[in-house]
């Protein structure tokens, strides 16, 4: 027929199908660096720096460096921060960094938000900004509260060009947490009701109990529940709270939430974890408050830590308190008191760990 393929004679072997693609990567990392104490690092002399801890992107060993007094005479009356490389590396590694001086919600402050280009840093040994900021200006600003301070440093490292070969098709990610996400929210045969405060709850049976042992024994147990259409009461729990920890079971992820109600939540969140025996959750509340450690908060926070065994969390808290500085002024707030009475064994703990400063 006119227009048509010949067919494949008996034994011909079908065309190879097959695609690559010439990939120039780069690798993605950032490191946030707080210093807390600023009043303190002034008495560094102009040209001496303090070193941040090792972090790691692309496959290298970074830190930073901070010059409280600027790292030259020309720059005394500035702060200078530099990206380094840690050791001795023989061949190029090229890198940028971005360095950004967070505000209070931990957002990018405009006129400190400043990129470098790309350069062979084990070549230069150390690349930033040696006038990032005038001293006067951080300490007239809101950014510097309780003499605390924080930058962060997002470094893109280029990686070596190469060849890859591509898939004809990619399979999507998972989207199990929406699915049960819409069982939730639609309440199609839920079997099991909550009241908290003057809000009701529905939910299954079978999720819960397979996502926590602690509903299992209640739902399943020998003292479950028996009357079905009667809700089972929860207390010393908000509704709000409640909300988010069924939607943490069924999605295994938390729903957004504002920036400023985050540390609450987070705090909540912890209490309801434990209660039910969610080890996840638990850990994703206790990273969240390591984020929010601050004067007002850190009392509070380490007393949450040690009443729920958040051997992390404690060790954030002590650090942040590591200086007598420091600690003196958490001990003005109202928090401190409750520390004192709710845990004074953590108190010995927590002084033995203090420097002077």
């Amino acid at each position: 027929m006119a227009g048509s393929s010949p067919s494949p004679a008996a034994g011909d072997v079908p065309p190879s199908r097959s695609a690559s693609a010439i990939v120039a990567g780069v690798a993605t990392g950032y490191h946030v660096l707080r210093v807390v104490g600023y009043s303190h690092t002034k008495e560094v002399p102009n040209g001496q720096s303090i070193s941040s801890s090792h972090f790691l992107v692309g496959g290298r060993t970074w830190f930073v460096k901070y010059y409280p007094n600027g790292n030259t005479a020309g720059e005394a009356d500035f702060i200078s921060l530099f990206l380094a490389l840690h050791g001795t590396v023989a061949e190029a590694v090229k890198a940028k960094v971005t360095i950004s001086l967070l505000d209070q919600e931990g957002k990018p402050v405009p006129p400190y938000n400043r990129t470098t280009e790309f350069v062979n840093i084990a070549e230069k040994g150390g690349w930033g900004y040696p006038k990032f900021m005038e001293r006067k200006a951080l300490e007239e600003s809101e950014h510097l509260s309780d003499d605390c301070f924080t930058v962060r440093f997002d470094v893109t490292v280029l990686n070596d060009v190469c060849t890859l070969e591509t898939p004809f098709l990619v399979v999507p990610s998972s989207d199990m947490h929406r699915h049960f996400g819409r069982l939730l929210s639609s309440k199609e045969d839920t079997d099991v009701k909550f009241r908290v405060g003057n809000k009701t709850f529905s939910a299954h049976r079978l999720v819960l109990s397979t996502r926590s042992p602690v509903f299992k024994a209640q739902l399943y147990g020998p003292m479950k529940e028996r009357n079905t259409s009667k809700a089972i009461h929860i207390n010393d729990m908000e509704a709000d709270v409640f909300d988010a920890l069924l939607s943490f079971m069924y999605t295994d992820n938390l729903p957004e939430m504002k920036e400023q109600d985050e540390s609450a939540m987070a705090q909540h969140l912890l209490v309801a974890a434990d209660r039910y025996n969610l080890e996840r959750l638990k850990l994703i509340c206790e990273d969240k408050l390591c984020k929010h450690i601050d004067t007002d908060s850190a009392a509070t926070i380490l007393a949450l830590a040690e009443q729920h065994n958040c051997h992390g969390l404690k060790d954030a808290c002590y650090a942040y308190l590591s200086s007598s500085s420091t600690l003196g002024a958490v001990m003005e707030t109202d928090g401190f008191e409750h520390l004192t009475i709710s845990c004074p064994r953590v108190l010995k703990e927590l002084l033995s760990k203090v420097v002077p400063r």
